[in-house]
C-alpha cells in the first residue's frame, strides 16, 4: 500500500474524503473496496464536498440506481457496483463514457468490476477494526495518482506512511 490511515470516526473520513477531493483531477478514477459499514460512503461525501463543495446529506449511495451525478465545476459521478452481477450490466449506463470523460469517477464496490477499471486509478481499501475505527489503505496505481497521494500525504502533514488521521 501506498499508504494507511486509521480514521476513529465517519466525521474523520469524512474530512479525509474532503482533502482527497480537492486534489483529484477531472478524469480520475477512484474505486473503494471495503465490506458494508466500512466508511465507503462516507468517503464519498467528502470527496463529493472537496470538489464542488456538494452537501454531505446530497450524498447517498445510489445502490438501486447503480450511478448518482453531481454537478459543479467538475462532473462528479458516484457509482455503486453492490447489485451489479458482472462488467455486462455496466453497459446500460454508459460506464465507459463516465470513465473516460472529463468528470472524476468514484466507484463503491469495485472488487466486483475490477477488469473494467481503467490501468491508472486510485484504490482505497477500507476495513471495520473496531465500533469506530476504519483503517483506510491506498493504493495508486499510474503516475498522476502517485502524484496525488504523495500531495495528500503533504496535505494532512503525514511524516510517516502509516499514521492516524487526527482532528
Amino acid at each position: 500500500m501506498d499508504f494507511i490511515f486509521t480514521s476513529h470516526s465517519p466525521d474523520d473520513t469524512v474530512k479525509l474524503g474532503i482533502t482527497l477531493g480537492r486534489i483529484l483531477n477531472s478524469g480520475c478514477v477512484v474505486g473503494l473496496i471495503g465490506e458494508l459499514g466500512s466508511g465507503k460512503t462516507c468517503l464519498v461525501k467528502g470527496i463529493a464536498h472537496g470538489i464542488n463543495r456538494t452537501a454531505e446529506n446530497e450524498v447517498t449511495s445510489p445502490t438501486f440506481t447503480i450511478l448518482q451525478e453531481y454537478d459543479g465545476r467538475v462532473p462528479f459521478y458516484h457509482f455503486d457496483a453492490y447489485r451489479l452481477s458482472g462488467v455486462e450490466d455496466l453497459e446500460t449506463v454508459g460506464f465507459e463514457d463516465y470513465i473516460s470523460g472529463e468528470g472524476i469517477a468514484v466507484i463503491e464496490w469495485a472488487d466486483r468490476i475490477k477488469e473494467a477499471l481503467p490501468a491508472e486509478c486510485l484504490f482505497v481499501y477500507l476495513e471495520v477494526t473496531d465500533k469506530n475505527n476504519r483503517l483506510l489503505a491506498f493504493k495508486a496505481h499510474g503516475k498522476m495518482f502517485k502524484e496525488i497521494l504523495v500531495k495528500m500525504k503533504n496535505d494532512l502533514n503525514l511524516k510517516t506512511d502509516r499514521e492516524a488521521v487526527r482532528e
